[in-house]
């Protein structure tokens, strides 16, 4: 069988200056550059690569480095909270104090993996990283990215009991609308992914339309999470317009309206020059 053709990105209608709050370029298959440019071409002005562990994360402010107007997210993944030893610490603090570092991330809970599969670090391991994490976007000024998946009381806990970051970003938000509301009440960013578009998931595209427009970024999580109608195949940032375009119907925009105002939220959440 032949190798799967990866779909071409159609520009939507209206879709510039369009923005990706959450990707993983160097876990795509593809050189960085590469996807850069086709996600260019689709329209996106601008996005952050994230690392989940600490090589993912030394190499996202790499690509930072090389390329215009991508910018890193550096920390270790809740299930790799085994991973944060002294040194792990120490160069996180490194990389967080560089200029193109802008949010620290993701961290968060995740006990979906727990008893699945020997890698994942045990809950009392990721809170301890996670409050290690929180302190760190606290010293440094700089957002803090979570990851949360099944641990939405938990969660919800340990941000309480903890000093408040300047901003908190739920990324790839697919928790319940109640923990949507607390959430909003709280002061968080929810971040939507490709999920939002999927049939099944009308409560998330009420959550969208239910954050005040403040509140909102949208993401791929490339190569993840794939938005609908490309479901199945490959993500990468040129797909973002597809979600955007989801959001901004649930909310009965246009996309071209939408899209400046999350540019404006992106640009204020990760501190970034006009």
């Amino acid at each position: 069988m032949g190798k799967k053709k990866r779909p071409t990105p159609t520009p939507l209608a209206g879709a510039t200056g369009l923005i990706d709050a959450h990707t993983h370029l160097t876990s795509c298959p593809d050189e960085p550059a590469a996807v850069v440019e086709r996600a260019r071409a689709a329209g996106v002005e601008a996005m952050v690569t994230v690392g989940d562990g600490l090589a993912e994360a030394e190499a996202a402010l790499a690509v930072a480095q090389q390329l215009d107007r991508v910018w890193a997210a550096c920390a270790i993944h809740p299930t790799r909270a085994r991973e944060l030893d002294d040194a792990a610490r120490a160069r996180l603090r490194e990389l967080a104090a560089d200029p193109l570092c802008v949010s620290i991330g993701e961290t968060g809970l995740d006990t979906y993996w727990i008893g699945k599969e020997e890698w994942c670090a045990p809950l009392e391991a990721q809170e301890e990283a996670l409050r290690f994490h929180i302190d760190l976007a606290v010293s440094s000024g700089k957002a803090l990215m979570i990851h949360n998946r099944e641990a939405d009381a938990e969660l919800l806990r340990v941000l309480d009991s903890s000093p408040q970051p300047k901003t908190v970003i739920l990324h790839c938000f697919s928790s319940p609308l109640e923990v949507a509301r607390e959430a909003i009440e709280r002061g968080y960013v929810l971040s939507f992914a490709g999920n939002v578009t999927f049939k099944r998931n009308e409560e998330l595209r009420q959550a969208a339309a239910l954050a005040p427009m403040e509140q909102i970024l949208y993401e791929t999580d490339a190569p993840y999470m794939t938005p609908e109608p490309f479901r199945g195949a490959r993500n990468e940032p040129a797909f973002i317009g597809h979600t955007a375009q989801c959001i901004a119907t649930a909310r009965g925009m246009a996309l071209e309206e939408f899209s400046a105002a999350v540019a404006a939220n992106f640009r204020r959440v990760y501190q970034l020059a006009d």
